[in-house]
């Protein structure tokens, strides 16, 4: 019986990793009524913008919270992003270069890339809206 608890572990951890990002399909995110802003930015050009707060949140509930946790709160799979939420230019040049390159190490996905499926509004709005949220 120990056997089979420990096989059927190793079988949903190997789906749950294996497949994290395969299975899931982006959401686009309307940033309708944000100024457009250059695709090469490196920093968030939004800070403390209420609409952009708003825009960010669901667009972080859409496409990040599946691996980075409700509130940013990670359960441990992703990184927690509250470590992100300084109103920082280095972080927001790390930040935009990992949401649109993505992460892969080892030939693993750890995160997929996002420049071509949400734009640079749609990304520094969620950028904006991790800022809002305190550190622990």
């Amino acid at each position: 019986m120990k056997n089979i608890k420990k096989g059927f572990l190793i079988l949903v951890l190997g789906v749950t990793f294996g497949f994290s990002h395969g299975d899931v399909v982006p959401q686009s995110v309307d940033t309708k009524g944000l100024k457009k802003v250059d695709q090469n930015l490196i920093v968030n050009p939004y800070r403390e913008n209420k609409l952009a707060v708003k825009i960010g949140k669901s667009g972080y509930n859409s496409n990040c919270a599946r691996c980075h946790g409700l509130g940013a709160i990670s359960g441990g799979i992703a990184p927690d992003l509250r470590e992100l939420t300084a109103n920082d230019d280095e972080l927001d040049e790390y930040f935009i270069g990992i949401v649109k390159s993505g992460v892969v190490r080892n030939g693993n996905v750890y995160m997929p890339p996002f420049k071509k499926i949400l734009s640079a509004e749609a990304i520094w709005s969620i950028r904006t809206w991790i800022q809002t949220i305190p550190a622990d």
